[in-house]
């Protein structure tokens, strides 16, 4: 049978791509047993210069008559899905023509051209520019049966506005869903409350509320994001019609490395402890490495600790790490956070913090084998630790002479697999293991702050080197002994040369590469007439008079005090050379990447690739990633470019309009701060349409055939705006409407667009006029006029 028209149950899956966003994930879910109305897709290839061939409407007939068959007096609805259509990044949300309701052969095959022509259209152009989406679509056209709805809905598993998974949220309306998506009819909302589904709305809808939930929350899981789902009622049944993803809740586009993880949802996301070990805007490459070992050692769905990604910055997603804990152990959030304040410092008073609301036995149920990994592993790795830290600079050495020496990308592949690959897991999980002991130090501090107060606290737990040195304290001791003779040059870069300000960014050399680093840093230590075996002597003297302290106070105490630092040293000792071995291993990644650049023949720009796309290109020698090198390094640059962000973030975070704010603070950010209004003016309230703030003109439009009228930057304000209006949203700094559902598919243009839209005021369009002017915040639903 040809691949040009396929029944949704016989659409394979290496046809989805060539199917488009819808036609694919309709068949994914008929094949996988949701209530998907029956039919078939018509794949680009059935067109020949924008006419269907022969034998594909020869193979329309035919599964039209099979449809037909089971379902007396059929009616079929005709439904574009272009190939970026439906996908993470664009939804082209109601931008191509539909056709409802085409009963003959000839009224469908009318159908099936008005759909495809449809790519040609001005809408289509103008989204596909915003979007930066190659205006030539080739489009796949969906015909499937009809269902005569009685009620018409969407469903979005999160919030599209706020990404807040607290609930799902949903509008409907009775008929047909033309109504609701368009934007031209009041709907009435509803929500789905986590973890259980507990329904709120309407009681009519109720007793489709648990259905609907159930396949929500399987389709989210299948597909790994949250879903934009549309659904009917048509005779007491509930049917899914379609199923994308929220484009407004991706985390952005990997291949370029447009990548902000704050935007997939409402997290608190803090960077007080990861942002010291990695200060630097990452490289694709360095993220990649990092990702895939925090995600080895993760047991947390959602939480990374050292790989959390904001235009190349790093944090950590507080709260799934929180609503685990929550869940697990009925804490309060408050609760919650005291406990892990010690790792992650102090959260600002009155912080409201988004909660994911996991379902308790359900995560014990995905976090058991998981937890079970982490134990049988930080056990295996403490056991092994002190003999790995004593070899591991030996075995650093021996494979970065067989880097040097690998001239063929099989060699150096072998080198990843059996070597590199497997030795990065195993510091990773030794460094793992050495930073539960610092628990034992932040356990003792506690008590002794109780005890003694935390000046005496402080200095009792400040010589846990005793009489050797920490790691972290080792290059500038080293530094020190190298001024006095003590060790020679070569012996400090042997020992610390892998130790640097930039040591997790594989792009940057470290002190073994740059022969001037130490000389610049023996200069400095010279000049400024540091003496660092004082200030040492000077901190030990200040533990022995808090040690005698203690025990004139507390003499029964004292075994108990010399018994706890004596773990307490050698938990921190563990802890700091672990983690100065773990950066050792870490950096033999940039002789193997830069190994890689040379035999791919890229250089430096190996960085701007994934560890996945450098394992693609050895192996099979697949160079399609070698594509995006360019935009990445410029997207890149972009982060560099910005200025440091703040160590907490709550919420969706935009940096783009967060450095428009003069009055923006570093400590942290927090989306959900309300807009301040003024004394003398007057408040419009409305539905959430898409987020951001902007001041500006109103201009009133009655029709789109108006739009001439509206200038660029001006606030567009209209009874209601259907995607026929669409085209005229790029011009307009904001939307607001008398007549919409924050779920329609304008809105949704709108978000996708970062165009602030207010909908579903009222009476916008009789309280403005044109000339007035206004703030939009659409994050909130209001529209604030100010007086003149």
């Amino acid at each position: 049978m040809l691949d040009t028209v396929k029944h949704f149950r016989e659409l394979s899956p290496e046809l989805y791509k060539f199917a488009g966003g819808k036609g694919g994930m309709l068949a994914k879910m008929f094949k996988g047993g949701y209530p998907v109305p029956e039919g078939f897709v018509i794949l680009p290839s059935a067109f020949r210069e924008d006419i269907l061939n022969n034998e594909a409407w020869q193979e329309t007939q035919f599964l039209l008559n099979e449809i037909r068959k089971n379902n007396k007096d059929a009616m079929f609805a005709v439904r574009s899905s272009a190939l970026s259509e439906d996908s993470k990044s664009a939804s082209f949300a109601g931008e191509f023509e539909t056709v409802l309701n085409a009963e003959t052969d000839d009224k469908i095959l009318e159908a099936i051209y008005t759909v495809f022509n449809s790519r040609n259209s001005q809408r289509v152009k103008v989204y596909s520019s915003v979007q930066g989406v190659d205006e030539f679509h080739r489009v796949a056209v969906v015909v499937q049966l009809m269902v005569n709805s009685e009620v018409s809905g969407v469903l979005f598993s999160a919030d599209p506005i706020t990404g807040s998974y607290v609930n799902m949220i949903g509008n409907y309306v009775h008929g047909l869903g033309e109504q609701l998506v368009s934007g031209e009819s009041d709907a009435f909302p509803f929500r789905l409350m986590r973890p259980k589904g507990r329904y709120s709305g309407p009681d009519e809808l109720k007793k489709y509320a648990s259905d609907l939930y159930e396949y929500a929350s399987k389709l989210e899981k299948e597909m790994k994001s949250p879903q934009d789902i549309e659904w009917a009622v048509a005779d007491g049944k509930l049917y899914l019609l379609q199923c994308r993803p929220i484009t407004t809740l991706t985390s952005g586009n990997l291949d370029t490395y447009e990548i902000n993880e704050s935007l997939s949802g409402d997290s608190l996301w803090v960077n007080t402890n990861v942002g010291e070990a990695i200060p630097d805007v990452i490289t694709p490459l360095t993220w990649s490495i990092v990702r895939s070992l925090d995600v080895e050692s993760g047991f947390i769905p959602g939480y990374f600790l050292w790989s959390g990604n904001i235009c190349g910055r790093i944090y950590s997603n507080i709260s799934q790490r929180l609503s685990a804990i929550t869940a697990l152990y009925g804490f309060d959030v408050k609760r919650g956070m005291s406990l892990m304040g010690d790792l992650f410092g102090q959260f600002p008073e009155g912080m409201n913090v988004p909660v994911y609301p996991f379902a308790r036995l359900e995560l014990i149920k995905i976090m058991f084998p998981r937890i079970k990994n982490l134990i049988k592993n930080t056990m295996k790795a403490s056991k092994n630790m002190h003999e790995h830290i004593k070899n591991t600079p030996e075995w650093c050495r021996n494979i970065s002479e067989k880097i040097k020496v690998a001239s063929t990308p099989e060699e150096l592949l072998s080198l990843w697999n059996d070597e590199l690959q497997p030795y990065n897991s195993k510091a990773w999980w030794i460094h793992v293991a050495g930073g539960s002991k610092a628990v034992i130090a932040m356990t003792l501090s506690k008590k002794l702050n109780e005890m003694v107060g935390a000046e005496d606290s402080n200095a009792l737990l400040s010589n846990l080197r005793g009489d050797s040195v920490l790691a972290s304290l080792g290059p500038v001791v080293g530094i020190s002994n190298v001024v006095k003779g003590s060790i020679s040059r070569e012996e400090y870069l042997e020992l610390y040369g892998h130790r640097g300000p930039h040591e997790f960014e594989l792009s940057i050399s470290d002190p073994s590469e740059d022969e001037s680093w130490l000389e610049r840093q023996i200069n400095e230590f010279t000049a400024s007439d540091t003496d660092v075996d004082k200030l040492l002597n000077e901190q030990r003297t200040k533990f022995e008079v808090a040690l005698k302290r203690y025990k004139d106070k507390f003499p029964n105490k004292t075994k108990w005090l010399d018994k706890q630092l004596k773990k307490a040293a050698e938990g921190a000792r563990n802890r700091e050379s672990a983690r100065s071995e773990l950066v050792r291993v870490f950096r033999i990644n940039r002789a193997f990447a830069l190994k890689a650049g040379e035999i791919i023949g890229i250089g430096e720009d190996v960085f701007f690739l994934y560890i996945d796309d450098i394992i693609n290109v050895l192996t099979k020698n697949d160079e399609s990633s070698l594509m995006f090198i360019s935009a990445r390094k410029t997207n890149y640059e972009k982060f560099k470019e910005l200025p440091p962000f703040p160590s907490i973030i709550k919420g969706r975070f935009n940096p783009s309009e967060w450095i428009k704010d003069e009055n923006r603070r570093m400590d942290y950010y927090d989306s959900s701060k309300t807009v301040s209004t003024s004394p003398d003016s007057e408040i419009l309230k409305g539905f959430p349409g898409a987020g951001g703030k902007v001041e500006g003109t109103v201009r009133v439009l009655l029709n789109p055939e108006e739009g001439d009228k509206l200038q660029q930057g001006e606030i567009l304000v209209a009874t209601t705006t259907n995607v026929g209006w669409t085209p005229l949203f790029p011009r307009a700094a904001a939307v607001v409407t008398d007549v919409g559902a924050p779920l329609s598919h304008a809105a949704i243009v709108a978000r996708e667009m970062g165009i602030p839209a207010v909908v579903g005021c009222g009476n916008a369009t009789l309280r403005l006029k044109t000339g007035d002017r206004v703030i939009v915040d659409g994050g909130n639903g209001i529209v604030e006029k100010l007086k003149k």
